[in-house]
């Protein structure tokens, strides 16, 4: 990954780039990026104190919203690389999730960076399988299974 690359994330349209995990422009939200390492996508995120379940450990929910976005984020990357376009052109494609699975392997420590590697399982037709695992220290803490389906047309429109 070069310095210089833009994550999938700043591809998105900007009436599509509200969402609190991977929004750019939700100044509240998480906005998490996401880039190609290889056949895997890669995002790093920095859990803030807030983001606590019990005292030094982050809250589930926050992995589950992280394997979500990075997810989705994947879906319409891979969709672009397996249609040899680039990404962000037209028709724009933007992926939301149809079934989200996560387990929780071990408890995932507050104090340092989580580093998610997504693999894309399945592209077939608008639905597209990937696999997340986020790790901390080294140690994968949870493993997730996102469904997802390309968003739909009046989704697309900008309102």
């Amino acid at each position: 990954m070069t310095v210089a690359q833009k994550a999938f994330q700043d591809y998105y349209p900007n009436h599509l780039s509200h969402c609190y995990g991977c929004g750019r422009l939700n100044e509240h939200g998480l906005q998490i990026k996401s880039y190609w390492d290889g056949d895997e996508t890669l995002c790093t995120f920095q859990p803030r104190p807030y983001h606590t379940a019990v005292p030094g450990y982050v809250y589930g929910g926050l992995i589950a919203s992280l394997i979500d976005c990075h997810a989705t984020g994947t879906a319409a990357a891979a969709t672009y690389r397996a249609e040899g376009r680039e990404m962000g052109s037209e028709p724009v494609l933007r992926f939301v999730t149809a079934a989200l699975h996560v387990d929780f392997v071990r408890p995932t420590p507050l104090d340092g960076p989580l580093v998610l590697r997504g693999q894309v399982k399945e592209i077939k037709g608008r639905k597209v399988v990937v696999a997340v695992t986020l790790s901390a220290a080294g140690e994968v803490c949870a493993r997730g299974e996102v469904v997802t389906v390309q968003m739909p047309e009046e989704f697309l429109l900008e309102k």
